[in-house]
């Protein structure tokens, strides 16, 4: 074998030299090398054996024997004297002098004569040889290059070939509106999110209804912006690497823009964090280890755990497209019959875990009161005819410990049992109630400290479908439209109005008899018509959607974050369109009218102008 870069570049200008002399190109006489010396340099570097020089010779002294036994058998006549043959012997040159230098005597043949120090002279190197070392030495050298990866043509290392990068960035302008009607200064304005991820707990007995009055500092309450239009640029960039590591296994990681942490939004608003054209963060979006196998023609498994993609058929209605899950989710599918496809996906997959040393500044730590959710689809796949898809599926999403615990707690104590239960992150609609019984308190104005958690439970039951039908030719008689119906309906199995009044909510009450007037239900209708995909210059599609979601029927935190900027207790109307340049670049405008469904009066039109490109 050759060994390193040196002996292959020596390797392989060595078997170009034979393959020179052997085709019989013309060289001058002091620099033409001899075939003998060529190949003993071709032994010593490891480009062909010994054993390989021998059996070569061998068969050519075998091939020579029996042309020269033919030959003799055939009347001979003299040749004609040329000026050539006539001129001195000092004349010759090139390659007939080339062609007498030594070889190993193990090359020695019948048409070569050996000298008193033990050296060959080989009179002459057959065609057929040159073109048998030409052959192997050749096979030799591209088998070595292909095994190494340095010299095939069009070849790259094979992790390359493994490796898939992937990414999109949207650059976005976003225009919000809020009518003068709207009702500011209330309950249903207040920015929970931010309420339950102070540093200290809200002193509630000191606030007017929880009016800040224009108060500041450690105490004033924050509200969401109802009534004062905004225009914002918005910026999403992702980037993700994907890995086949053999036998069905792939891995992957994505990182993505994002303003801050929110799970349903990468978006970054431009000129805002710092300002003054600072740099943005980068977010862990995604990093998964998956496992897909095809067991046979008609079924297969895949499993994934780390934080991937939604693994469930679903709208936005329930979960963002931009939410990724943490956890573990595994899916199995099979086919009884052509055209249709069963397929069940469960999962586990944890939404928070409590800090291993709460309280932080107690001695005595709180136990764990960690939340999960609990995911189980069935539903199947359906070719009803060549131009009709039917996809269905039916859900439960089971919250375990999402709900709020009050707990009994001395009135000025700094961290209380039930502060655990308050989510760190929410949009807008569920309702709340108050975490912390306060005991020992004797006059109104004695601090009440608090923190706040969610006032119902979430097992949430979806059903989910869609059509799509490609036999629609309205204006082309060769080209395909697609009309898509797709839709969802949920309902809360945990939510219980009564319970919920009785734990004195927050917010979400009626503006008339300031009870309590949530929901638990959601649906979604969207019809969608246009190109199948947008994958050529001119590519289009159109769509209208109603959205109706209820206060309590799903977790403000993980659905879609543009209707009515975000969460639950919004009805109204989407209409979009997209229209593509290439396969690889797109606009997309849609506006989205939204108003609350109980509690106070809002209203919010949101018009989003994309500019979109992937690789």
């Amino acid at each position: 074998m050759i060994d390193g870069n040196r002996d292959i570049r020596r390797g392989l200008m060595l078997a170009v030299s034979l393959v020179a002399l052997s085709a019989g190109m013309p060289a001058r006489a002091q620099e033409a090398p001899s075939t003998s010396s060529l190949l003993e340099e071709m032994v010593a570097t490891g480009v062909i054996t010994q054993s390989q020089a021998d059996k070569i010779l061998k068969g050519a002294q075998a091939r020579d024997a029996a042309k020269a036994r033919a030959a003799a058998a055939q009347p001979q006549r003299a040749p004609a004297r040329t000026a050539a043959a006539r001129a001195p012997a000092r004349q010759s040159t090139g390659a007939t002098a080339a062609s007498t230098q030594a070889v190993p005597a193990s090359l020695a043949t019948a048409s070569s004569s050996r000298t008193a120090d033990g050296t060959v002279h080989v009179q002459y190197v057959p065609q057929v040889v040159k073109d048998q070392i030409k052959d192997e030495v050749k096979q030799e050298v591209m088998a070595q290059a292909k095994d190494e990866g340095w010299a095939a043509p069009n070849q790259v290392p094979d992790w390359v070939s493994r490796i898939h990068i992937a990414g999109d960035v949207r650059v976005r302008g976003e225009g919000d509106m809020f009518p003068s009607s709207n009702a500011t200064g209330t309950g249903d304005q207040i920015n929970w999110g931010a309420l339950n991820t102070r540093s200290t707990p809200l002193d509630v007995a000191n606030l007017a209804n929880f009016t800040p009055k224009g108060t500041s500092g450690s105490n004033a309450v924050p509200y969401n912006n109802w009534d004062k239009d905004r225009l914002r640029e918005r910026l999403r960039a992702r980037l993700g690497v994907d890995a086949d590591l053999g036998d069905g296994f792939t891995t992957g990681i994505r990182i993505a823009t994002g303003s801050d942490s929110s799970p349903v939004s990468t978006n970054q608003t431009l000129g805002g964090s710092n300002g003054d054209f600072s740099k943005y963060q980068l977010w862990l979006d995604r990093a998964y280890i998956r496992y897909d196998r095809n067991v046979a023609d008609n079924w297969g498994v895949s499993a994934v755990t780390g934080r991937f993609a939604n693994p469930f058929f679903s709208t936005d209605l329930i979960w963002n497209n931009d939410l990724n899950f943490d956890g573990v989710a595994i899916s199995g599918h099979y086919s009884p019959l052509p055209g249709l496809t069963p397929f069940l996906t469960i999962g586990a997959f944890p939404v928070f875990n409590t800090d291993f040393n709460f309280s932080t500044y107690d001695e005595a730590k709180t136990s764990s009161q960690d939340r999960w959710l609990y995911g189980a689809q069935i539903g199947t796949d359906w070719k009803a005819t060549p131009d009709t898809s039917v996809k269905v599926g039916a859900a439960y999403y089971y919250f375990d410990n999402l709900q709020g615990r009050q707990t009994d707690c001395y009135y000025l104590d700094e961290t209380c049992a039930s502060d655990v239960f308050r989510p760190l992150f929410a949009q807008h609609g569920n309702t709340y109630m108050d975490l912390r019984n306060n005991l020992g308190r004797t006059a109104v104005t004695d601090p009440n400290y608090q923190y706040f958690g969610l006032a119902s439970g979430f097992h949430e039951l979806a059903l989910t479908g869609r059509v799509d039908y490609d036999g629609l030719r309205p204006f082309i008689p060769d080209q395909k439209f697609r009309v898509t119906v797709d839709g969802e309906f949920v309902k809360n199995l945990a939510f219980d109005k009564n319970v919920i009044q009785g734990k004195n909510p927050e917010n979400n009450l009626s503006a008339n008899t300031s009870k309590y007037d949530g929901g638990d239900t959601g649906a979604m209708l969207r019809v969608t018509v246009g190109t199948p995909a947008l994958a050529k210059l001119w590519d289009w599609n159109v769509s209208l959607a109603y959205k109706y979601i209820e206060s309590d029927a799903v977790v403000d935190a993980f659905n879609d974050s543009d209707f009515g900027l975000g969460g639950t207790n919004l009805k109204g109307f989407i209409v979009g369109g997209n229209l593509a340049f290439n396969k690889n670049i797109w606009a997309s405008v849609r506006w989205m009218s939204a108003d609350a469904i109980a509690g106070a009066p809002y209203s919010n039109d949101t018009v989003l102008v994309d500019l979109n490109a992937k690789f």
